[in-house]
This record gives C-alpha cells, sequence and structure tokens, in this order.
C-alpha cells in the first residue's frame, strides 16, 4: 500500500491573529486536497507558550477527517497539552504514542527536555520505542518522528538546540531495519539530510522560516509563506518526498 502523508511544523500558536491565520491556512489547503493524505504529521511546537488555551486553539484548528498525528517540542509544555490537546489526564512524563495507519508504524516520540530548548530521547522512551518496534508484526515497515533534528543543518541557531545523546538513537535504528527514515521539525527550514544511514527529513515551520547564514544575518524571515512536507512511502520502503508553501487565496 502506497501511503500519502503530511508533514507540518513549528505552529507556535500564540493567541495571535498571525499565528491562527498561517496555521488555519495550511490545514485548510491539506483539507481540500483532491486525494486526501492518509494522515498529517505535527512534529512539534504546536503552542508558542505551553498554554492550555494554545492547545485548546489547536485542537479546533487541526481537526480534520484524516488523522492528525501530534508529538510535543521544546516549547510545548506536557501537563497542558495532554489535558487540552489529546483530552489526557495531564502528566508530567514524557508524550510517546505509535499510530498505525495502512500497513505502517508511525511512532510519535517526545524527544523534549522541559526548560531546554535542545533535545533528547530519554530512558523512558527509549525503552517505549524499542519495544514499540520490538512488537511489531514482521514486515511492517516504521517511521519515527519528533521534533529536533539529531544532525548538524549547518546553522548556528538550529545546530546548538539539536537533539543529543544520539548516539542511543543510531543504536535503535541499528538494531530495526523495519525503520525507513526519521522525521523531524524545529529548524525552522526544509531539509533533507542522512542519520544513521537512514533519511533525515526537516518540514519548514508554519510560522516563520528560517533564513540560512549565506542568505542574510537575521534568522528569521516571516515573510515567506508557511510550508510543509509532503512524504510518499511505497510499497518497496522507499520515501519521497515533496515540499510546498501555501500561499494567501
Amino acid at each position: 500500500m502506497t501511503l500519502l502523508l503530511a508533514q507540518i511544523s513549528d505552529l507556535h500558536l500564540d493567541g495571535t491573529d498571525r499565528a491562527l491565520r498561517r496555521a488555519t491556512r495550511i490545514m485548510s489547503y491539506l483539507r481540500t486536497l483532491p486525494r486526501p493524505v492518509d494522515a498529517v504529521l505535527v512534529t512539534g511546537d504546536i503552542a508558542d507558550h505551553g498554554e492550555e488555551a494554545e492547545y485548546e486553539q489547536a485542537a479546533q484548528i487541526l481537526a480534520a477527517p484524516f488523522p492528525v498525528l501530534t508529538c510535543p517540542g521544546n516549547h510545548d509544555a506536557r501537563p497542558a497539552y495532554r489535558k487540552a490537546l489529546l483530552r489526557q489526564p495531564p502528566g508530567a512524563g514524557p508524550v510517546n504514542e505509535v499510530h498505525h495507519i495502512g500497513d505502517t508504524a508511525i511512532l510519535m516520540c517526545d524527544s523534549t527536555i522541559p526548560g531546554r530548548n535542545e533535545g533528547r530521547l530519554d530512558s523512558e522512551t527509549l525503552a517505549w520505542m524499542h519495544a514499540t518496534l520490538d512488537g511489531l508484526a514482521a514486515g511492517t515497515p516504521a517511521l519515527i518522528a519528533f521534533h529536533q533534528p539529531p544532525a548538524e543543518l549547518h546553522h548556528p541557531l538550529p545546530d546548538s538546540q539539536r537533539l543529543e545523546g544520539t548516539g542511543d538513537l543510531a543504536a535503535l535504528l541499528d538494531a530495526h531495519p523495519q525503520v525507513v527514515a526519521v522525521l523531524t521539525g524545529h529548524a525552522h527550514t526544509a531539509a533533507a539530510s542522512t542519520f544513521a544511514g537512514r533519511p533525515l527529513i526537516v518540514a519548514p515551520a508554519v510560522t516563520w522560516t528560517l533564513r540560512l547564514p549565506w542568505e542574510g544575518d537575521e534568522p528569521a524571515d516571516r515573510e515567506q509563506p508557511p510550508g510543509l512536507a509532503f512524504h510518499i512511502l511505497d510499497d518497496d520502503r522507499r520515501l519521497t518526498t515533496h515540499y510546498r508553501v501555501v500561499l494567501e487565496a
């Protein structure tokens, strides 16, 4: 079964009209595609301040006739995220969920360290990832998604806040060849690289776009339209990614 996924990231909903308009625009685009996506992945920083009201707004914006899968980012707060977005008891532990879309397992993982911008897959999350992948039926492909990229992207801002403890992730990938790719956000720029022999795909941000070092000194380009990634996972477990921006109508 060929799977069509969309990935958005870094909505940074903060109660302003600007953030609301940009997030609404991109979800409206996804809802009106001639062929619906099989799921949308939202890779963190859904809220800007981690407040319940921001997640209440996110729940309304992200409501769709297809599955919308989320994981937290460094701006998110686990208790409010759980309570207002997931409608779960507001616990403080890592938020990890596995979803089965078609014949593919998608692990939405919590790489956040509360109070810090850099990330880490802690021992609880790594144990959950190992157990989840070990428990998949033979031949089931898997995608792993979390917030902070585990590799350098050659910009000082995201590279100073990337995933720590990457050796643990590399060991997990080595032990689980069914993982097709790693999908992240956080960097506010569409990027493609590799990590531990797998594709590393970074989604663009909804809120603002990272200006690269050779494009200028000010990192935040707020004039660029919100972007997203489309991922096609085919029957040969080959992942193809296309990037799009969504202009105002």
